[in-house]
């Protein structure tokens, strides 16, 4: 077990769930990944939820603001890019066609951040570090090990992230695209198929689990809903997605050692 310090920029380095049920969505995960959940308060009164493995950070939690339940905002996880400077990235988002829905604040003395939208619709987080680097444990079991941006713009994609942080895009025969940054293959793009019209472009998350199969069983038996079932890459790997009691998606997967690569700094 590695315990990441510090991640290079344009690396995915935390994810957080917003939900409307906090106490639901804590002995959930908790039940289900063996996530031990602490919370700090914050200068906007609601306490966040840091989730720990083995002592180390893998996760966050907060609760969606009323504005946003007002408006519709159902409970979703959100993935955050490290950068060490945020103002510049968010003038590189404007200028390569994105929306910043908000602009670089701090956060206390943890770090600062923005939240913005890709010119295909989807949202992802850029995070400053501070006295928070990000996840202290990745690409481990029960922890996130890959983000996915699910959309039907694929090349308008690959365009703007590589105009915002440098990354590179390869496809493969599948139509898969993996993004790298920093020489690391960090995270990938896979085109929404024909007859899911309602999906929207969005940046998924991916936990590891040793078990696909007995992780969907102990999910449903804590109250989620399996939206596809288990899924097999090949004969050493598969994957499922899952929606959580409060309505937020994720998806679990399996893949052989060698497919995980070594958290930053291992």
């Amino acid at each position: 077990m590695h315990k990441v310090t510090g991640y290079p920029d344009g690396v995915f380095c935390w994810v957080d769930l917003a939900t409307t049920d906090v106490a639901g969505a804590k002995s959930f995960y908790s039940q289900l990944f063996g996530w031990e959940a602490g919370e700090q308060p914050t200068d906007g009164g609601m306490p966040y939820t840091t989730f720990r493995l083995n002592g180390l950070t893998v996760a966050g939690m907060g609760e969606l603001m009323p504005e946003q339940r007002e408006q519709g905002v159902p409970p979703s996880w959100s993935s955050y890019v490290k950068h060490d400077d945020a103002d510049a990235i968010a003038a590189r988002i404007t200028g390569a066609g994105g929306n910043l829905l908000v602009p670089p604040m701090d956060v206390m003395e943890e770090g600062r951040f923005l939240m913005a939208q890709d010119p295909t619709g989807a949202v992802f987080g850029v995070w400053q570090p501070r006295q928070h680097t990000g996840a202290q444990l990745v690409n481990a079991p029960n922890c996130l090990v890959w983000n996915e941006l699910q959309t039907r713009e694929v090349d308008a994609a690959i365009r703007f992230y590589e105009e915002v942080f440098g990354w590179t895009g390869t496809v493969g025969d599948t139509g898969y695209v993996r993004l790298a940054a920093s020489g690391r293959s960090q995270a990938g793009i896979w085109p929404i198929a024909e007859g899911r019209e309602g999906v929207p472009s969005h940046w998924a998350v991916y936990f590891l689990v040793d078990d696909v199969a007995g992780t969907l069983r102990r999910a449903e038996s804590l109250g989620a809903t399996t939206v596809v079932p288990e899924t097999a890459f090949d004969e050493q790997s598969s994957f499922a997605v899952l929606q959580d009691p409060q309505g937020a998606y994720f998806q679990i997967v399996h893949w052989p050692a060698e497919w995980v690569d070594p958290p930053p700094g291992a």
